[in-house]
């Protein structure tokens, strides 16, 4: 069974719409320096995922491992009996991007941040109008939800070329 959203919460969406930004949790935790820090996604990726929550467990300090979660209210169209695959495709088509950030690498004077997605290969659109949250916006609100949409693909690029350059920083002697 696909839950759908109530009406006058989409119509609350797409009345204010949200102009900026998903809010980036990782990076607000990598900030503080000392905190080890990985984005994960079941199924994606199972080799980072193991990775991530080795090193975190072996971190001395405090960690944080930030989960791509598809739930009920998302209304997967193909059900939650596929919410896996939903994971996948969301790292594939850039809308959740994996990465592992361990401060203990700045003491070896290498990086701490990997970016562990490729470049993004999927359709976004595709993407996100297999779910009821993002579909029924675009039926009731065709216009308000099209900008939107285009907003929140092109803020989810700007997330994957942040990480990238991250990813090249050069840490310790050259």
């Amino acid at each position: 069974m696909v839950r759908h959203p109530k009406p006058a919460a989409i119509a609350k969406f797409a009345a204010s719409g949200k102009k900026s930004g998903k809010k980036d949790l990782g990076r607000m935790m990598m900030s503080y320096g000392n905190v080890y820090v990985a984005q994960v996604g079941i199924h994606a990726d199972n080799n980072q995922l193991l990775k991530a929550i080795t090193e975190a467990e072996s971190y001395h300090g405090p960690s944080i491992i930030i989960a791509y979660s598809p739930c009920i209210s998302h209304g997967l169209k193909e059900g939650m009996g596929r919410s896996m695959e939903c994971i996948k495709e969301a790292v594939k088509c850039g809308y959740w991007h994996l990465y592992r950030y361990n401060p203990e690498l700045k003491k070896e004077g290498k990086n701490p941040f990997k970016l562990d997605s490729k470049e993004p290969t999927g359709d976004f659109r595709e993407f996100i109008m297999k779910q009821v949250r993002y579909s029924a916006l675009a039926k009731q609100f065709p216009e308000q939800a099209e900008e939107l949409f285009a907003r929140a693909e092109i803020q989810a690029k700007e997330r994957y070329d942040t990480y990238k350059i991250l990813n090249d920083l050069q840490y310790g002697e050259e």
